[in-house]
């Protein structure tokens, strides 16, 4: 008699917008992991046959289709199904590295103030490390003796498995940041409540970058979601400093301009919603300005 198979501790979620083809091959890598993970997949309001290709090809993965494209709240939605302790992120064009999410569960098993796993993350093809590993595994952030991993004041979504209830419980993603640097908010606040966020160099994602992707909106919604998260959650000295920081080093351009005149429209609503850091969490966070100002992963540019 064969064993009943043990209930799944971690879901995929993943947020496509007409990248079919990129969202299968996806697909067709997480079905060959040995987790077996459930995976729900958002289609963010695709006009590609995306929904219908996914129900042929694996018939056993979730779609949810809000009808829109609600950009990063997708995984809002995809969290509001999920029945596991764990949430896997996971973008069209990244997928996990078998045995990863396994070792996520294991690591988030014992240690239960950690609310967010970000695994290294390699670039296909060719499997080089991604310029943003170092910055994670040299984080400049005090780690607590018994932490699993350096600790780190943002995440990447692409690249993270969540706790589940966490993630609820602080809100998931802002409707309003849409997507590109959205997760420093949630980080921001995760943080505030006492969770840590940890870098773990053992668990591993590929990410074969999408050639499907318009680098000029997306480096306005960078700068536009970074200056609203600054006057959010930042001190006024910080927030000015960091302000200061970040024009100072962005193409002077329309995009960055158009990127300024957005973020100035939404001060009613930053200034409704204002709400600073404890001041331990601030001292992390600027902990990490001066990488921030020499990072090459970080630039703004497109």
């Amino acid at each position: 008699m064969t064993a009943p198979a043990e209930p799944a501790r971690v879901t995929v979620a993943i947020i496509t917008h007409d990248r079919r083809r990129e969202l299968l091959h996806t697909l067709d890598r997480l079905a060959a992991l040995p987790e077996r993970p459930p995976v729900i997949v958002v289609d963010n309001g695709c006009t590609d046959g995306t929904a219908e290709a996914v129900a042929e090809r694996h018939p056993r993965v979730s779609v949810v289709r809000p009808g829109a494209n609600l950009g990063a709240v997708g995984r809002n939605l995809a969290a509001r199904q999920v029945r596991t302790p764990y949430l896997a992120f996971c973008d069209d064009d990244t997928w996990w590295e078998p045995g990863s999410l396994a070792r996520a569960v294991a690591v988030l098993d014992a240690y239960p103030r950690v609310a967010t796993l970000t695994a290294r993350i390699v670039v296909e093809p060719g499997g080089r490390e991604d310029p943003i590993v170092p910055e994670l595994r040299d984080s400049p952030l005090p780690r607590p003796t018994g932490l699993p991993g350096p600790a780190l004041g943002s995440f990447l979504a692409g690249a993270t498995v969540v706790r589940t209830e966490a993630f609820r419980r602080a809100g998931g993603f802002s409707p309003r940041l849409w997507l590109g640097g959205e997760e420093e908010l949630l980080a921001a606040d995760l943080l505030a409540t006492g969770w840590w966020l940890v870098f773990d160099e053992e668990m591993l994602i590929h990410h074969r970058p999408s050639a499907l992707r318009d680098p000029t909106r997306r480096r306005a919604d960078g700068i536009r979601n970074t200056l609203w998260f600054t006057w959010l959650r930042r001190p006024p000295r910080s927030a000015l400093r960091r302000t200061v920081q970040l024009l100072a080093t962005v193409p002077r351009d329309r995009t960055t301009a158009r990127a300024l005149a957005r973020a100035l429209a939404g001060a009613p609503w930053v200034l409704r919603e204002r709400r600073p850091v404890p001041a331990g969490v601030e001292e992390r966070l600027a902990a990490l300005e001066a990488a921030q100002r020499v990072s090459t992963a970080r630039q703004y540019v497109g």
